[in-house]
């Protein structure tokens, strides 16, 4: 995969967690997307929803692994089922681009411990739950995506963890709410993770529209390819005890306790990531809340202006 993969436009795939919970998976626990990797009557909808994805416009498909880190896993009683789970979603994205061989397959890596919130734990154990998901994903995906993470401990964990793997990586930075990620340290804060001979970009990672373009200056101060997964949920921060909550109530659908916007329709979106790419962005796609609806919308409006550029120019 080209270093530069990311310097022209690419639009990622959208929220395949709450996309599968509205075609009708069965929420169980706090599994969320990989409750549809436990039972196998719901792999080929995992496959289906990819393929729906980069019919819209995706030129990236992630695995549907957020959920298949060990502690989510362990919480659910199911971590024997550690292996076959990340191999399985490896090798349904993998299905996906052999059906679609124009698009990328990247490994999501998603916070090992809790989402949305630091991990305090010691950095070896960090990376080695970053190593033990990463080389199950390694045969089946092009980069890896380093998702949601919280703060530049997890980032340096990761990067660690798959140096040995010697794959390209796109860095995903989350910020609740302000311009700090949870652990309170700022996006420029990155800057000597994204030198690294691996890395392809950084981008801002299920965040609301506002978080978004609050943050968009320091993001683009990296230098480097950039951009959003931009998420419909009402709130992402830990300050509201999602985590607590979650592991007390387990609620089948986060939604439940994030609340679900209804003023992020697939066009209202689109607007917004049309903001992030007159500045320069050029990684675009959704987070949470967001279907092959968001990314067709989304594609469309990147198809229509690129197309006034090239009139403009001609």
């Amino acid at each position: 995969m080209p270093k530069n993969f990311f310097n022209k436009t690419k639009i990622l795939d959208g929220g395949m967690g709450q996309t599968l919970l509205a075609r009708g998976m069965p929420a169980k626990g706090s599994l969320w997307s990989a409750s549809a990797l436990v039972d196998s009557q719901f792999h080929q909808l995992i496959l289906d929803t990819h393929l729906d994805f980069i019919d819209a416009g995706a030129n990236v498909i992630i695995t549907t692994t957020f959920t298949t880190r060990r502690m989510r896993l362990m919480e659910n009683n199911i971590i024997n089922q550690f292996e076959a789970l990340n191999i399985k979603a490896g090798k349904i994205a993998m299905h996906a681009k052999q059906k679609r061989p124009h698009i990328m397959v990247a490994g999501g890596l998603p916070p090992q411990n809790l989402t949305y919130e630091a991990d305090s734990r010691l950095k070896h154990k960090i990376t080695k739950d970053f190593y033990s998901q990463a080389k199950l994903l390694d045969p089946y995906v092009d980069f890896f995506y380093l998702d949601v993470l919280s703060s530049i401990k997890e980032f340096e964990c990761a990067i660690a963890a798959i140096e040995s793997l010697n794959k390209p990586f796109l860095l995903g930075a989350h910020i609740s709410e302000g311009r700090c990620l949870p652990s309170g340290e700022r996006l420029s804060e990155l800057k000597s993770l994204v030198t690294h001979q691996n890395t392809i970009g950084v981008i801002l990672a299920c965040v609301s529209p506002e978080v978004g373009l609050k943050n968009l200056t320091e993001l683009k101060s990296l230098q480097v390819p950039f951009g959003v997964k931009l998420n419909a949920f009402k709130t992402t921060s830990p300050d509201n005890g999602y985590n607590n909550q979650l592991k007390n109530c387990c609620p089948g659908n986060p939604n439940e306790i994030l609340g679900k916007r209804q003023d992020l329709d697939p066009s209202t979106m689109a607007r917004y990531i049309q903001k992030f790419q007159d500045a320069g962005a050029t990684i675009l796609g959704g987070c949470c809340e967001t279907t092959p609806e968001h990314i067709k919308a989304i594609t469309n409006l990147i198809i229509k202006k690129d197309h006034q550029k090239e009139t403009i120019l001609k």
